[in-house]
Formats: structure tokens, sequence, C-alpha cells
């Protein structure tokens, strides 16, 4: 019985790594099924769990809201930022043709929610150079294994006398 056991648990471990290896070489390489299958998966399953807290304090992630380009529709999308001064830095692991990041480029703006707080931002797309210095040595090693070439600033807005952006 103990055998079987460690057989499964075994079969499982392999295939756990064997799905994390094979998201690696997908990431690295852009490939755009795998890059396809992978934003679906977790649009399926990772944002709507994400939703359920994002822009909260302490959330994991933050949540931009954005317009569709060609819809005109309001659309909400979980987002990592980390702080970079007053603006925010993102990871673009999947590049810069996800729908989200054309809808705000296109618009020119969008609106952030993080820590409980809601911003407007300016996007701005940047270097690898200009990124990496402002993130720890961990968040570096992650761009560097996912081949993450990609970062967007969110600048936020001033405030105008008032109160209101």
């Amino acid at each position: 019985m103990w055998v079987w056991i460690l057989w499964v648990l075994a079969g499982l471990l392999v295939v756990g790594l064997g799905g994390f290896l094979a998201l690696v070489v997908i990431m690295r390489t852009k490939n755009r099924r795998g890059l396809l299958l992978v934003r679906r998966f977790g649009r399926r399953f990772g944002r709507p769990v994400e939703m359920r807290t994002a822009g909260e304090p302490g959330a994991s992630a933050a949540v931009i809201r954005h317009v569709g380009r060609r819809s005109g529709a309001p659309y909400a999308t979980p987002i990592g930022v980390y702080p970079l001064g007053d603006d925010f830095l993102v990871y673009l692991p999947y590049g810069t043709e996800v729908d989200w990041l054309r809808n705000v480029l296109a618009a020119g703006s969008a609106e952030l929610r993080t820590e409980g707080r809601t911003h407007v931002v300016a996007p701005r797309v940047v270097e690898p150079a200009e990124a990496l210095p402002h993130l720890s040595a961990a968040d570096r090693r992650v761009a560097r294994l996912f081949g993450v070439t990609d970062f967007l600033v969110l600048e936020r807005a001033p405030v105008a006398s008032g109160g209101t952006p």
C-alpha cells in the first residue's frame, strides 16, 4: 500500500515539475500558442480568485480598470505592481501584445486600485535597464527565469486643486 502511495506522489511531483519547466520554456521563448494557453488558463482559473481581493489592503494584486479600445466596454484586470517612488512598476511577462495593455496604451490612462487607494495613471513601456534596478534581487531572478523583457511604468496623474485628478 505504501509503495503505491509513494509512486503516486512521485508521479505527481514529476508531472508538476514537467508543467513548471514547460511554463518556463513557453514564457522564455514567447511561443504564441503556449502563451495563449497560459493566458486562457489564468483567465479561467486565476483571475476570478485574484479579483476577489485585488486592490484591497494586503492583497497580492492590484486591479487596473480600463476601457476597450474597440468596444468601449469597461474592464478590470488584476496585475502585480511594485512601488516606484510615487509611481508603479509592472512586469509584462506575456509581452506588450496583451489586450489590457493595448487598451490602456490606446486610452493613454487608466484607473489603478492598489492597497485600498485608487489612482489615475498614465502608462509608459520601459526597457529592462530602467526597470530592473528598482526590483529586489529575488524579483530580478524571477524576471530572468521567465525571460521578462518588457516592463510598464504607471505614472500617477497630477492631482488638481480640490483633490480630483
